[in-house]
């Protein structure tokens, strides 16, 4: 087995069953989306413009924020890395320069989008596209661009909102002969829509299972057999912490006492543990640092 992550997406792309990748904003997430058994992991666009903006995914963040965030992402989880990146930030030039940014982060496939930008979230109202042409265009210089060929190059198409699905099939079929490895349609509305797009390209296709938003929710069973080979779930962990941080807040604001909030709280020893403690005093040992400087419990 390659231990080039690279390789690695590609084949968990192409091989059955259809590849899992939940999304994080961090490396919290990172660490426990690895802990859990995942073989790869995803970072949302819309939950990093939350996390380190505390704003919605309407295009305020650049792209060396979003490569910054990559890389955290990547090296916290040791998997695979789907990467959001919005537009690619500009042309096609942009793009090129997109793609080196997160290929040097650790990145092992990253999306890009035919929005205009300002780009929203997929699955907003207002957003807008480009010419069909601009972005083979830009498919064609992320996938030049890359030095890894197994880079994993993913086109998204967020036309069916703008121009409606068959506009945006056509569209998707130009973004498989520019060379995209992975084909992505956003925010589809039906199970005919489902049920056609895997079948209709030769190129893997990714499902978004964006809870609460304009996409039937499946099951990973269902997605596999209607042809996908990955799926990311966005949103999923970042939506599950803000439920669980308001809890704990309303209950800290009513009760004022920390005991009473023990039983939602990681016990101390587990969140370092998590976060890769033995990592640390293993290199420790291994580096002669002082016993009495060690770090320990």
């Amino acid at each position: 087995m390659t231990d080039r992550h690279t390789s690695r997406l590609r084949a968990l792309v192409r091989a059955e069953p259809i590849l899992v990748a939940p999304g994080v904003v961090d490396g919290i997430g990172a660490r426990l989306v690895a802990a859990a058994g995942f073989e790869a992991v995803y970072m949302t666009g819309a939950g990093t413009s939350a996390s380190r903006l505390g704003m919605p995914d309407v295009g305020l963040l650049t792209m060396t924020e979003m490569a910054d965030n990559a890389a955290r992402i990547a090296d916290a989880s040791g998997l695979p890395l789907v990467a959001d990146a919005d537009t690619g930030y500009g042309g096609p030039v942009n793009v090129a320069r997109t793609v080196r940014a997160y290929e040097r982060a650790g990145a092992a496939g990253l999306h890009t989008e035919d929005q205009s930008w300002p780009k929203r979230c997929g699955h907003l109202a207002g957003k807008t596209v480009i010419p069909t042409g601009e972005m083979q265009a830009k498919i064609r210089a992320a996938c030049d661009a890359r030095t890894d060929p197994d880079l994993q190059i993913i086109a998204r198409c967020d036309a069916i909102a703008v121009e409606g699905y068959g506009a945006a099939l056509e569209r998707v079929e130009a973004y498989q002969e520019a060379g995209a490895d992975i084909l992505f349609v956003e925010a589809m509305t039906g199970m005919e829509q489902l049920a056609e797009v895997p079948r209709r390209f030769r190129a893997p296709c990714l499902f978004n299972m964006a809870s609460s938003g304009k996409t039937p929710e499946l099951s990973t069973r269902q997605m596999q057999e209607l042809g996908f080979a990955i799926v990311i779930y966005p949103g999923v962990t970042v939506s599950a912490a803000i439920l669980a941080m308001r809890r704990v807040l309303d209950r800290l604001r009513e009760s004022g006492e920390i005991a009473a909030l023990r039983d939602d709280l990681v016990p101390f020893r587990e969140y370092f543990d998590l976060m890769g403690m033995d990592e640390i005093v293993e290199l420790e040992a291994r580096y002669a640092v002082e016993e009495r400087s060690r770090v320990g419990y």
